[in-house]
């Protein structure tokens, strides 16, 4: 999977610990794909277990955290987890058994191959069992900070369903973040940032995701610069 990653491990780790303190936009999302996380989840990508916290519910009887590249996977085996949590170094296919849920965020457009990528989670998923994706939306946004940490795209509702495996059925595609979506876009016209500061990613967790989760229902998920996207093995 990873072995086609587009930039190496020192620009993904400078986006995961960017976005580490980012926990209101964590708890947003993970709310929103929770019902799907049930029986054995893995994450392909986990990169340093900062989502991790976000799996543990009660439905999760086992997690698998997958990180093929060996120094992110030495911080993300470093911390002590619950019996229930194993650590694998290598790709989806390095990884024992089946999953009942297959979980990528922020992973996929970081893949050349996606489709190839979906198509293999589809033979690893249980019948029932879901993909869920969540990554960068909308072409337009891509700016030098998506080429600086290794992003070959960002997607579309149309796009990301065509870099999943068509047998799998789709559930749900949805945009979240709108808020963050004109920021971003004010972004790349006016200040033309290369990366976002620390002091940016705060103000934008405190307060604009807070503003999103209260606006993206009103707008029923059609704008956001960020794209879920749920899918079943029938």
């Amino acid at each position: 999977m990873c072995s086609s990653l587009k930039k190496p491990v020192a620009a993904r780790n400078y986006e995961l610990t960017l976005f580490a303190q980012a926990v209101n936009w964590k708890r947003y999302w993970s709310k929103l794909i929770s019902k799907y996380l049930n029986g054995a989840v893995a994450e392909v990508g986990a990169g340093i277990g900062t989502n991790a916290p976000f799996f543990l519910i009660e439905d999760v009887k086992e997690l698998v955290l997958i990180e093929p590249d060996e120094q992110l996977f030495s911080l993300l085996n470093a911390p002590k987890y619950p019996e229930h949590v194993r650590c694998v170094q290598g790709t989806l296919e390095a990884s024992c058994g089946d999953f009942d849920t297959i979980v990528y965020i922020d992973v996929l457009e970081h893949i050349e191959d996606d489709l190839l990528e979906t198509s293999r989670a589809y033979e690893r998923l249980t019948k029932g069992g879901h993909l869920v994706i969540l990554s960068p939306a909308w072409p337009f946004l891509y700016s030098p900070f998506d080429e600086a940490v290794g992003h070959y795209r960002r997607y579309t509702r149309a796009s990301l369903r065509a870099s999943v495996d068509s047998r799998l059925e789709t559930i749900s595609e949805r945009y979240l973040d709108s808020v963050g979506l004109l920021a971003s876009l004010a972004n790349k016209l006016f200040l033309r940032a290369s990366a976002p500061s620390d002091t940016q990613i705060s103000v934008w967790d405190r307060v604009m995701v807070r503003a999103s989760r209260a606006l993206d229902p009103f707008f029923l998920h059609t704008v956001g610069k960020t794209i879920v996207g749920i899918y079943r093995k029938p």
